[in-house]
């Protein structure tokens, strides 16, 4: 939507890319996502249209200026990520600028997103030059709170170096002093179980096993998490994962049952209800963000007639959701 200011809004509504091989005889095909639409990142998609729709009604918070946003779908992919920086860094002026100095027209005031910490490491590289403010809503990776490297980087959510304190103590609280802990091999997962094995070394917790692995791996890396997992001896286990790599995880852990195990997780998986269909996760704990009531927004989800939603598929799904959304 076209406004006076235009603000940017990255939000990880797929979690998978198509797989392309370049030939490097044909120009590559343009990135596209690909697999289920993310409800979860959906529904953060549109708070952020009802905030800005907010604001423009509003008589006193900006009156006589229209804010307009540029929303786009990272697809959990560093490499869109990258992609939609420069594109909101950049714009879509069409007039070529052969003057010493950028007109800046296409430039926009600031950026919402992205979903994830190694996404929005490598936008705030590109759009922090030009002092473009980012707020991130779920990026937690407590790396992101070092203002020489991200100056212009800002979050309404915690840093992971609480939640690792916390976990730390809720096994502790529990008694669980042998366990298992699996990690995404990115910047959320690596920073976020490096604070926790610190936090656990202090609280005298002893760990048989720490694997890391990626959801873009080769599937054998992710049989090889699975085999340990399933011959470990520790009952407990403690999974510092992205949403997108836990659900290729349990995936494969479903295909051959394994021992009952007590699951930890952070709050970027145990929170999510597409979690549910893996009855063996019942009993899973962990630390949530915590749940806010915005006026108004609940009927502003509900508010999607087919003219709005092409696909009446995602039409169904948003009306059974909604009414669950965690924000």
């Amino acid at each position: 939507m076209d406004g006076d200011y235009v603000i940017g809004g990255v939000f990880s509504m797929h979690s998978n890319m198509h797989t392309v091989k370049h030939n490097y005889t044909t120009m590559p095909e343009p990135l596209n996502c690909a697999g289920s639409i993310n409800s979860r990142g959906l529904r953060f998609s549109r708070a952020m249209v009802f905030a800005i729709e907010q604001i423009n009604n509003s008589t006193e918070l900006l009156p006589g200026i229209k804010l307009g946003y540029e929303i786009y779908d990272s697809c959990a992919s560093v490499s869109v990520a990258v992609h939609v920086a420069f594109q909101l860094s950049g714009g879509l002026d069409p007039v070529f600028n052969t003057g010493d100095k950028c007109s800046k027209s296409g430039m926009v005031m600031a950026v919402v997103g992205a979903s994830e910490s190694t996404p929005s490491i490598s936008m705030s590289r590109i759009i922090g030059p030009f002092n473009i403010p980012q707020v991130s809503h779920f990026a937690t990776c407590a790396c992101l709170s070092d203002k020489q490297q991200y100056p212009s980087f800002f979050r309404t959510i915690p840093s992971d170096q609480f939640q690792a304190d916390a976990l730390a103590k809720l096994v502790k609280h529990f008694g669980w002093t042998w366990i298992g802990a699996v990690r995404s091999d990115s910047d959320y997962g690596n920073n976020g179980m490096a604070s926790f094995l610190h936090a656990a070394r202090k609280e005298g917790i002893c760990v048989e096993y720490s694997e890391s692995f990626y959801r873009t791996h080769p599937r054998s890396r992710i049989q090889r998490v699975a085999d340990v997992i399933r011959r470990s001896t520790a009952k407990v286990v403690v999974a510092f994962i992205s949403t997108a790599d836990m659900e290729i995880l349990l995936e494969e852990l479903s295909r051959k049952p394994s021992p009952p195990r007590q699951w930890i997780g952070s709050e970027s998986w145990v929170t999510d209800r597409d979690m549910l269909k893996f009855s063996f996760l019942a009993g899973a704990i962990g630390f949530g963000i915590e749940k806010s009531v915005i006026p108004g927004l609940r009927d502003f989800l509900l508010d999607l007639s087919p003219s709005k939603v092409a696909d009446s598929t995602l039409l169904t799904m948003f009306w059974e959701e909604a009414f669950n959304c965690r924000l």
